[in-house]
């Protein structure tokens, strides 16, 4: 018997995490991931699942970032009905992130409509509503690290702490197998990997001697300067430094979860050693007002809070819960530091002060996580001078800056030493939840260590496998794949458009008189007619 593997997400790509295991008894995922980045990427939410959700047994859930948390309330919306496993700081987090997530599907289709009603367009469903994210929990159960998990006669799981954010786990398998070395199938899901040496994590962990790993590459090309707690305190405290300077103001785009916490924490210590100005830093997310709430709850369990979980209670934090409180932020000029989410640039309350400050050259912007293909951050990092934001262009002045000192990813050679200390690993390992650039460069790195080429692979969305214990080789198959590897990464139409749009506009502010915009309009109309 073997056990049947399909990537429907986070291949090809970093988000939607979600992989579909089937046995002889059974049917089951790991994770349930809310695609992100580019519109094209992002459509695949609202499409049907590549799997009955009625006849999914139950869930592993390795951490609760949206990316691999965030379409299980669809799940539960579409026909599943079964548990969802997860620990105790996953399950903390999700009680608000899920709901969260719900309510934005709710907000933004609401305004989606809005437009389509006053083009004419027929109105469209959000993927999942406040509600629906509420009732799913109902089925969550908690387990603990390092303690095998007995699912069903052909299943059991042990989780290990994945060091990545609270909670987050690595899931280790074992699945009755007849013909395999011991009758059983031994495989590790990595979920999200931490880096050596992360604040309020130990290093990760995992057991050893596998069939198969299905492993993360986010950054599985490139190498980070490897930065003690006190050089990454240095470097924050030199960009903030250099922000406020001459009447500036710092702005952060920052992951809700854990991101936000570790900046938070690092700030205080700064202030309190006068490294940097008691300058106001404003947590201007409700997100992460409710999961910084979580994380002192679980302080005693988070390495640096459970010596000093005063860390997050600086006097100069204001944490704005309201939206007249997050309004009242724009009416600050300068000497602040404004923290807001998404990570990503690509929704929340970020959005609304990148429009008010990224054309002020006082304005500096602090990224500090990952920024996938498409995203805002990501085009504010490869230097776009213009972006859109709410259908407005808004010129970019403000410095943007990068700091990869608080990534929650381990880097290329993290990576590799955590995959050798798996070994040995007999049939297999698949490089997921990168672009495949990244997930390339990781298979050349681990090709270089010892591993096998031939046992190395880099699955595209929807490939499906055949896990075996046998010697046969390993075959990889796509039958219809939702979007072709092209269409996964880099940037899609959307964007193109966009930018088009913004070079329009300038093309048109740049022409010499009125004569040379009329010239321009006849030629655009006829290409538009000749297309």
């Amino acid at each position: 018997m073997s056990v049947v593997l399909k990537f429907c997400g986070a291949a090809g790509t970093v988000t939607g995490s979600c992989f579909w295991l089937r046995t002889a008894g059974c049917s089951f995922l790991v994770d349930c991931g809310l695609f992100q980045g580019t519109k094209t990427v992002k459509q695949l939410n609202y499409e049907p699942f590549p799997f009955n959700a009625s006849d999914i047994d139950f869930v592993l859930q390795t951490h609760a970032h949206i990316d691999h948390s965030g379409l299980l309330p669809k799940l539960y919306r579409a026909g599943f009905s079964g548990p969802v496993y997860m620990t105790e700081g996953t399950q903390d987090l999700l009680s608000f992130m899920l709901p969260d997530s719900g309510y934005i599907q709710e907000m933004e289709v609401r305004q989606l409509n809005r437009r389509n009603s006053q083009r004419g367009k027929p109105e469209v469903l959000p993927i999942y509503t406040q509600d629906d994210a509420e009732q799913c929990q109902d089925n969550f159960k908690q387990v603990d690290y390092e303690t095998w998990l007995e699912i069903n006669d052909q299943v059991r799981a042990r989780y290990w702490n994945a060091g990545h954010i609270l909670g987050s786990a690595s899931i280790e398998l074992e699945i009755a197998s007849a013909g395999s070395r011991s009758g059983l199938l031994r495989i590790l899901f990595s979920g999200d990997i931490g880096p050596d040496h992360k604040l309020f994590h130990p290093d990760p962990e995992a057991s050893s001697d596998f069939d198969y790993v299905i492993c993360e590459s986010t950054y599985g090309g490139r190498n980070r300067v490897r930065a003690s707690g006190a050089k990454r305190r240095a470097l924050l405290g030199r960009e903030v430094n250099d922000a406020l300077a001459n009447e500036g103001t710092l702005l952060i785009p920052s992951f809700a979860v854990e991101r936000t916490q570790e900046l938070l924490a690092d700030l205080s210590l700064l202030q309190n050693k006068s490294v940097i100005p008691p300058a106001p830093v404003f947590v201007d997310s409700p997100m992460a007002i409710r999961a910084t709430k979580v994380f002192e709850y679980h302080a005693k369990d988070l390495e640096e809070l459970d010596e000093d979980p005063d860390l997050l209670s600086n006097p100069n934090f204001r944490f704005t819960a309201s939206v007249d409180e997050s309004k009242a932020i724009n009416l600050v000029s300068s000497g602040a530091i404004i923290m807001a989410a998404s990570g990503m640039c690509e929704a929340g309350r970020i959005r609304h002060h990148l429009k008010q400050r990224l054309w002020k050259p006082q304005t500096t912007v602090l990224i500090a996580g990952f920024q996938a293909e498409g995203t805002l951050g990501r085009l504010l990092l490869d230097g776009k001078r213009t972006v859109k934001i709410q259908g407005d262009s808004i010129e970019v002045r403000a410095k943007i800056k990068l700091l990869e000192a608080y990534s929650g990813h381990a880097d290329s050679g993290e990576l590799k030493e955590w995959l050798l200390d798996r070994r040995p690993v007999s049939r297999g390992i698949f490089l997921v939840h990168g672009e495949e650039e990244q997930a390339l460069a990781l298979r050349d790195s681990l090709v270089g260590a010892g591993f096998d080429n031939d046992c190395l692979f880099v699955p595209a969305i929807d490939t499906e496998v055949s896990l075996t214990a046998g010697k046969e080789p390993v075959e990889l198959k796509t039958l219809q794949p939702r979007l072709v590897p092209a269409d996964m990464a880099g940037l899609d139409w959307h964007n193109d458009l966009a930018q088009f749009q913004i070079d329009l506009r300038e093309t048109f502010e740049k022409a010499a008189d009125k004569r040379s915009r009329n010239i321009l309009l006849r030629r655009l109309r006829r290409a538009l007619e000749d297309a």
